[in-house]
């Protein structure tokens, strides 16, 4: 997966940073002046500094590349993350999710050139400032009700 990420990059022309974590990716055979790797840090943060984000799909980590305004491509693997990834493409934010299954280097390849659409970028910063103006705990309230 990490060659992939890395081979994905080269082709479109795009820096990345490649966050370790505990599902192993980073191991490279040799640097690449393109590519940061780095181990935890706060998402709400890292994606403030990034151009658009590729991730899992969790709830959480949904929620917080849509609130910095950033297209997001999400690669689901389990429970509800193929949900997000459908929702994401649904609001124009993000290509169609790649199960993890299907993960491929011409798929994450479109997924970038997706994402450096200006229109896409566009729906995000929309969609953001509609988040940023939501009460969701009046909204959470009212639909237990």
């Amino acid at each position: 997966m990490t060659q992939i990420i890395v081979e994905a990059l080269e082709q479109t022309g795009q820096r990345g940073i490649i966050n370790k974590g505990w599902g192993g990716l980073g191991e490279l055979a040799e640097p690449k002046d393109f590519v940061y790797l780095l181990d935890n840090v706060p998402h709400d943060w890292l994606f403030l500094q990034c151009k658009a984000v590729v991730h899992h799909g969790g709830a959480g980590t949904t929620a917080a590349g849509l609130k910095a305004a950033f297209p997001t491509a999400i690669v689901p693997f389990f429970g509800d993350q193929p949900f997000w990834g459908d929702r994401v493409h649904a609001r124009g934010v993000g290509p169609p999710p790649i199960p993890i299954d299907e993960f491929s280097l011409p798929k994450l390849i479109d997924a970038i050139k997706f994402m450096l659409n200006p229109m896409v970028k566009e729906k995000a910063v929309e969609l953001a400032k509609a988040m940023e103006n939501e009460d969701g705990v009046s909204g959470a309230v009212k639909a237990f009700f």
